[in-house]
């Protein structure tokens, strides 16, 4: 199988993870793509025709994309568990919070990066601040009794949501007032998955 990632995208560093977590980090070559949402590789069109990281190719079926329906093959592939029966919908729930986190907190970049600065939109950044904001706030007042569970895609996907905003976002202080959201991430990433796909080591 084939990987097709680019640079530090936390949709890619959650299936990195997973890949380390399921013991199948050797099963996959890693091969980097341009991303960018104006000009997208030709390789990664072929792939997933929206242009998105990351996308998995496998050699016996078409490539899967999107990270969610990425880590669910993983997981059943390796018979993981990582998407427990006893609670599935909130590990589904808590993946797709996440995923939201990394969604809005990239389209700040490219908001940033990609359109011209005198047509960048302080009030649209702020708009998307405010998803990461409320949902950050879910997690802190809603899911930590969750998170302190055993190993699933939500705490995953949470982590690598966090860990993005470390990279991209430290001017926003995220911790500050959810304390207990910035120990169990401080304690989770000393995973060695975690460990070995960090962005700023």
């Amino acid at each position: 199988m084939k990987l097709l990632k680019a640079g530090p995208s936390p949709f890619v560093r959650k299936v990195l993870v997973t890949l380390h977590e399921t013991d199948q980090i050797g099963d996959v070559d890693m091969v980097d793509v341009t991303a960018s949402p104006v000009a997208p590789d030709p390789a990664l069109i072929a792939a997933n025709p929206v242009g998105k990281i990351p996308a998995l190719v496998r050699p016996d079926g078409p490539a899967l994309y999107d990270s969610r329906v990425i880590c669910r093959f993983l997981d059943h592939r390796a018979q993981a568990g990582l998407y427990p029966d006893s609670r599935i919908w909130d590990t589904l729930t808590l993946e797709a919070t996440a995923d939201g986190i990394m969604d809005a907190a990239v389209l700040i970049i490219y908001e940033e990066r990609f359109r011209p600065r005198e047509q960048v939109s302080m009030d649209w950044i702020e708009g998307q601040w405010g998803k990461v904001a409320r949902a950050l706030d879910a997690l802190e007042t809603r899911w930590l009794s969750h998170l302190a569970g055993p190993l699933d895609m939500g705490q995953i996907a949470v982590a690598c949501a966090l860990g993005y905003l470390d990279f991209r976002h430290d001017a926003r202080k995220w911790r500050t007032g959810r304390d207990g959201l910035a120990r169990w991430h401080e304690a989770f990433c000393t995973r060695p998955s975690m460990v070995a796909t960090d962005p700023m080591a």
